[in-house]
């Protein structure tokens, strides 16, 4: 390490995996995941490059992880109780509002999975898995739809594509921090959701935070 003012020496930053994940996903989100080069991460952390590879074999393995953590946080809410049990229409309640939830909770992450476009054998294993979530998905539309609750003749694909369109769309806009906290957007989008495919009123939404 080189030395500081006085002989001192300067100290970099100690990094964890996940701290380096961090800050990578932060990198790959506002330059790109390819035009990010394994340089300009260690930069962006304050470390060598030796340090990173110490940490993670490549850049692509850095990816593999990143989307790792997003999947598997919305795979997990297909085995909830909530999403397993009950009334197809509150299992897909339940999904609905937990989805939200993952996606403000692993904002970056999930930012970062509805990103990719497939130019890497990672990104093609990502997108394969987010067409088995969005499969799980279509099934439970469609077992609702069995149920008479939803509009007649709605497609379930072309429903399930919809609510996860609605759904995604959160992270384009959502800052964590805001007026709007994460339970109340997670039971607006599935009120939203449900109640404006199947006619129904549902619940209001919030009204403007107190001052």
């Amino acid at each position: 390490m080189a030395d500081g003012v006085g002989g001192g020496q300067i100290k970099r930053p100690r990094y964890d995996p996940d701290r380096l994940l961090e800050v990578a996903v932060q990198q790959f989100i506002h330059r790109g995941y390819e035009a990010t080069s394994m340089a300009q991460l260690a930069k962006a952390a304050g470390l060598g490059k030796s340090s990173i590879y110490h940490h993670f074999p490549s850049k692509e393995a850095i990816l593999h992880r990143a989307l790792s953590r997003a999947l598997d946080a919305l795979f997990a809410v297909l085995e909830e109780e909530g999403a397993r049990l009950g009334p197809p229409a509150a299992r897909l309640e339940h999904l609905l509002r937990r989805t939200v939830e993952v996606l403000v909770l692993e904002l970056p992450y999930v930012t970062l999975l509805l990103r990719v476009r497939g130019n890497s054998k990672t990104e093609l294993w990502a997108l394969e898995r987010r067409r088995h979530f969005d499969r799980r998905v279509a099934e439970l539309v469609a077992a609702t739809a069995s149920t008479g609750v939803l509009r007649q003749g709605l497609d379930p694909g072309l429903g399930a594509r919809l609510l996860l369109g609605m759904v995604n769309s959160i992270s384009e806009w959502y800052r964590p921090g805001g007026p709007l906290s994460a339970a109340d957007l997670a039971r607006v989008a599935a009120s939203v959701g449900l109640h404006g495919i199947s006619g129904q009123r549902g619940p209001a939404p919030p009204g403007p935070p107190a001052r």
